[in-house]
Order: C-alpha cells, then structure tokens, then sequence
C-alpha cells in the first residue's frame, strides 16, 4: 500500500445539500422488493444456473413473497431466452406478479427482449447504459449528447413496441449507470429526457433505478445524492424511485436504508448478497432489519434454512456462518457472559410481549430456528451454557450450587479436549458424574415418619430402615449421612411427567435420579451422591 494513497486516489465529490431532510425521517413501511438473483446474481455465478435451477429459485421467491422479479437477460444467451418463454408458455407466473428483463439500449437487444416476453401479463422492461464520466470517456468514448440520443431512441423504440402489443401490462424502467458517480447535473438531465417520451402516468408505469453499480461514497452522500435528484426531478409524482445498490465499501445495506429515508421507493438487490464483485445489496438482511422495528416486510422469512438451501445449491455459494440472519452461528453464543445473559432473558420472556432477549435482536423463532444452537459450549463458555443445554434439550433445571459444581467438572473436560462440546457429549456427562448408581433402590415403603427400603448392590442385596421429620430425612438417618441440599421437579407438565431429584450431601457430592415415582427419585439420588 502506499503511503501518500492521494497520489493515486481522489476522493468523491459531496452533494451540495442545503435543504436536508432525510436525517429526520423514519422509514414506517416496507419498500417495494424486486429480487435480481436470477440476473444480476446469475451474471455473478462461475458456472450461471441451469434452467432447471433458475426454476427453482424461481418458485422459492415467489413462495417468499417477492412481485417483481427480474427473471432473466434474455438477449444474453440462448438459456436465459428459453427460460423466460418456459415460465411464460408453462403459465407459472402468478397474475399478481411482474416480471423483470433487462436489456441494453440497443435496438436489436431490445427486440429479442421483447421477443422474449411475449404474452406475458405484467412486464417491467429495464433498459440501462452507462452515464458516469469515466465510462463515457474511457470506456465508450461517447459525448453526453450521444449518451442522451442512445437512451431516448431506445426508449421511443419501447414505447412503440409496448403499444403494439396492449396484452402486456408494461412498465418501463431506466438506469443511469452508474448514478453514483454520474454528475448530478447530467444524471438529473437524461433521466428528464428519457421520461419526457415515455410520458410516466398512472397508465403508464415509470421506475427510474438509480444504481450504486460501484459504490464510492459513505451512505449518507447516496442518501444526499437521492434527496436532492428527488427535489429536482420534474415526475417525481408519477415514478418510482428506486436503487441497486452494490456493496464495494461493505455498506450495501447502510447504503439503501439511508436512500429509503432520502426518498427512495423500491430496492433491488439479491438473497443474501449475492452479485458480481462485491455482491447486490442483501434484501433477506434489509427486510429483517424492518421486522426487527416492528414494521412487516411484505416478505416471509419464516423457514429462512430452506431458503438458504435453495440459494446454496443453485448459487454453488456458501454462506457465512457469521451472516446476519441466517449464518450457522449467528444466533450462537460461547461467550460466558453472552449465555448468562440470553438465558437470564428466556427466563423472563412471556409470550405475546414485547421480545427483549439480551444479544438476540429477533427470536430465531420467527424465522423457524430452533433455540438448540443458541448456547453451545467450549472453554469460553460459563456455567449458564451447561445449566441452558440441560434445560433446552432436557428439562433439567440445575439448582445453582450444582450448576457451579457440574460446570467446573465441563471446563475442565473443555480444556482438557481442546474442542467443543456437543449437547450429547455434556448429557453423557451428567449421567456419569451423578446418576451412575453403585447401589439401586429395589423397593421401599414409608408409613407415618419411618421408613424401610432394599438396595441392590453389585455384591449384596441390603435392608435399611430409619425415621425422620421427612422422606428425606428418614432415608439420609437409615444411611447415616447428612443431606445438606435436597430439591426437585417435574420434566414437563403432564400429570405422567417423570421427577427429577437432586441430593447434596455434606461431603460435597451430588447425586441425581429420574423415575416416575418421586419419592423413588428421592431416595435414589441420595444413594446415587454417596
């Protein structure tokens, strides 16, 4: 890296914004989503999908929820072209959804386009081509005026074709790529000029996306740069203002919520953030950051693994495991501190109140994950993963002196392994350092406070009897020990629930038992703590 970076590199130059507004606003609502997976994350992809895995993704997005999906480039390859006539000719589209194709203003693009989407009921027909001063200068060699006359002639080319075929509901969508970095002044001129022949009405739908194609400035200089095309442009009444934002400085997401503040009406992006380099904006992470404030995203993320599964085996991407939302681990403490806290929220949790879990910002619930791999155990963890791995997987709420006393027996075991350790592991290790019995209750019967009970042990069959205040009591005076700690309870809420007893005796040991029969329990986990 060098040491004077501004001998290479400029920095972008700021909107002049005197008149902001977006910093006070709230977002009260959901955008309009249109998914581009199947284009934009198509284009991304080493090996694009097949027909066959397009279609799949296809469906999953429609079960999501998503009404605008920009299905195909369908001038780019014989494959996107037949997988566009596939859903139309198969009549999969669902009549409230529309359909996205892109194409680039050229003429003989733009008729395969539309040779593409014939007979379909509900088209968006998205023309782009590029606008920024470096792409008109280095790679075009184009003057802003030739620019111009390439969109409008394609645009007076759309119109003519959507009027010939009055099936097709049509909306026309622009993009000035990339707007970012296009200056404002010219960006502001061709969108006005574009818009001019196509007339934006309420029959005459009009989406001007404003894509971040290279994202090159904080967040907050986007959301200036829409709030100010916003103020300027002349139809802003009848068009959607919408965004495409890239993720190149790590702030996709920022980037497009800041927009929505500033104006912006519609986002598109990809699951999960796929796309080319640095990947689309990631609409599953938008949507479920509008959940998390109690605004509903129109989407439904309920069984977000399937989703996963789906965009993984046809992406032929892994996610990662930290990812927001859906990552393996993302809902995953192994921090002591972490689990002491979560669990301490679950305690108190009721259901049908407001959720405040401490470290989780939405309950893995709502998006069908189970709470299993919420606290899971390594050298880091506290006492409060052991006591919530127990509880979760099995019922058993530790009394707090236990809790300590089986969780110094894990670290050890932690420490000495090296590794994590699953909930098998620790529930192997619970059995063994309490319920492993060298002696087991026959049979006993207790009348008024005195008590006689049989044991079995591995050489002997023994009689005892004794008196006392208590079941208890009357046991620990037949043994001759002393029972410090005694306490139990039901695992679960049926009226057939086994008992779970747990004993401390005044030599520090601990024993545990289950058995239906509670006083069994009893008697059973003090034999088992000697």
């Amino acid at each position: 890296m060098l040491s004077n970076p501004e001998t290479k590199y400029r920095p972008q130059p700021h909107v002049t914004l005197t008149h902001r507004t977006w910093v006070n606003n709230k977002t009260t609502h959901a955008p309009r989503w249109c998914s581009t997976d199947l284009r934009d994350g198509n284009q991304a992809l080493a090996n694009p999908m097949t027909l066959e895995q397009k279609l799949k993704f296809f469906q999953m997005l429609v079960a999501c929820g998503f009404k605008e999906i920009e299905v195909a480039f369908p001038s780019a390859s014989d494959t996107e072209f037949r997988f566009v006539r596939h859903l139309i000719e198969q009549s999969l589209i669902p009549d409230d959804m529309t359909i996205q194709v892109m194409t680039q203003a050229r003429p003989e693009l733009i008729s395969r386009t539309f040779e593409a989407v014939k007979g379909a009921k509900n088209v968006i027909i998205h023309v782009y081509n590029a606008t920024a001063e470096s792409f008109r200068r280095i790679v075009f060699k184009k003057t802003k005026a030739e620019v111009i006359s390439l969109a409008t002639q394609a645009t007076q080319q759309i119109v003519q074709q959507c009027l010939n075929a009055p099936e097709t509901n049509w909306t026309y969508q622009y993009s000035p790529e990339t707007f970012c970095f296009t200056e404002e002044d010219f960006a502001l001129e061709i969108c006005e000029a574009v818009a001019k022949i196509w007339q934006p009405s309420t029959q005459r739908p009009f989406i001007l996306n404003l894509p971040t194609t290279v994202e090159v400035h904080t967040p907050n200089i986007f959301a200036d740069q829409i709030e100010s095309f916003c103020q300027k442009y002349s139809q802003c009444k009848n068009t959607c203002i919408s965004i495409h934002p890239h993720n190149d400085r790590g702030t996709g997401v920022a980037t497009a919520e800041l927009a929505l503040l500033a104006g912006a009406q519609r986002i598109e992006g990809c699951l999960f953030g796929n796309g080319e380099r640095s990947g689309n904006v990631d609409l599953v992470n938008i949507a479920l950051n509008l959940y998390t404030q109690g605004i509903s995203p129109q989407l439904d993320f309920s069984h977000i693994q399937d989703v996963a599964k789906v965009v993984k085996e046809c992406n032929q991407l892994p996610i990662h495991p930290r990812h927001p939302y859906v990552g393996e681990l993302i809902f995953t403490a192994f921090s002591g501190s972490h689990q002491d806290a979560i669990k301490k929220g679950f305690a108190v949790q009721q259901a049908n109140t407001l959720w405040e879990v401490p470290y989780l910002p939405i309950d893995p619930a709502d998006l069908g994950c189970s709470y299993e791999a919420i606290i899971r155990l390594n050298s880091q963890s506290g006492k409060s993963a052991t006591a919530w791995i127990l509880q979760q997987n099995y019922g058993i709420t530790l009394p707090p002196q236990l809790q300590q006393h089986f969780n110094a027996y894990i670290q050890q075991k932690t420490d000495a392994l090296k590794r994590e350790l699953t909930h098998q592991d620790v529930w192997e290790a619970f059995q063994a350092l309490y319920q492993q019995p060298n002696t087991v209750l026959e049979h006993y019967h207790m009348q008024n406070h005195h008590i006689q009970f049989k044991v079995k042990t591995a050489q002997d069959t023994l009689d005892y009897q004794g008196t006392g205040a208590g079941l208890v009591s009357a046991v620990a005076n037949a043994l001759n020990v002393d029972v410090i700690d005694y306490s139990q309870h039901s695992l679960g809420n049926h009226t057939d629930s086994l008992s779970i007893s747990y004993v401390q005796l005044g030599n520090q040991q601990w024993g545990v038992a289950i058995h239906e029969d509670v006083s069994h329990s009893a008697i059973q986990a003090i034999l088992n703590a000697q």
